[in-house]
């Protein structure tokens, strides 16, 4: 599979990211056209439905921003930034839960002074493909040893989808990609610009994702 953006990558990026976003923008269209319609006495169950949406939206776009976004690499993203936007965008149903410090030391070696480049992007995009592998919720939660940083989710049903692995070591030809690949995709094809490697892992209810520079 090739790792330059080409238009049928751009379509299908495009079309993840609506997918994910449609149904919180379009809850909060219904809550105005409700308020329209019912009036006064809608108002606060209206702004309610706005007001949950519209925070659902924010949360993914900020998460999307760090996983995808130039300014995600910067090394002032923070991996407290990270928790906090995940933590937002499964704030809402109450199925996921985070158990992990974002230690401000988090992956800076003893050695160094800053995290590798691009580290708090790995990470958000490794937690949001976790996420995706929890249709029951769960517990997600981050363990760094040496130069490895292993997220894991843990949970009824936790799995990978079908062909993920693959996807993630862009091993799929592009004439199978649907939307459903493209944040796999999207991770491996930066994980190999900044120089990352990943392993994959699972058993009953349980998936895991180890990356670390190569």
């Amino acid at each position: 599979m090739t790792t330059k953006l080409d238009i049928d990558l751009l379509q299908l990026i495009a079309s993840k990211i609506c997918h994910d976003l449609i149904s919180p923008i379009g809850a909060v269209n219904n809550g105005v056209e409700f308020m329209e319609e019912m009036g006064a006495d809608s108002f606060d169950d209206a702004i309610g439905l706005i007001a949950h949406s519209a925070k659902s939206a924010s949360a993914k776009l900020q998460a999307y921003r760090i996983a995808y976004g130039a300014g995600g690499a910067d090394s002032h993203v923070r991996p407290e930034d990270v928790k906090k936007s995940i933590g937002e965008m499964i704030e809402g149903d109450g199925k996921v839960t985070q158990n992990w410090e974002a230690d401000p030391n988090m992956a800076i070696p003893e050695d160094h002074y800053e995290r590798p480049v691009a580290y708090c992007k790995i990470l958000a995009c490794c937690l949001l493909q976790a996420l995706d592998c929890m249709p029951k919720g769960g517990v997600l939660s981050v363990s760094v040893e040496g130069e490895k940083t292993t997220v894991t989710a843990k949970g009824e049903n936790a799995a990978f989808r079908e062909r993920i692995i693959d996807a993630l070591g862009l091993k799929l030809d592009n004439s199978v990609l649907d939307p459903k690949h493209m944040h796999a995709v999207i991770t491996g094809m930066l994980m190999q610009h900044y120089g990352y490697d990943f392993e994959c892992d699972s058993e009953t209810g349980q998936i895991s994702i180890s990356f670390f520079k190569t």
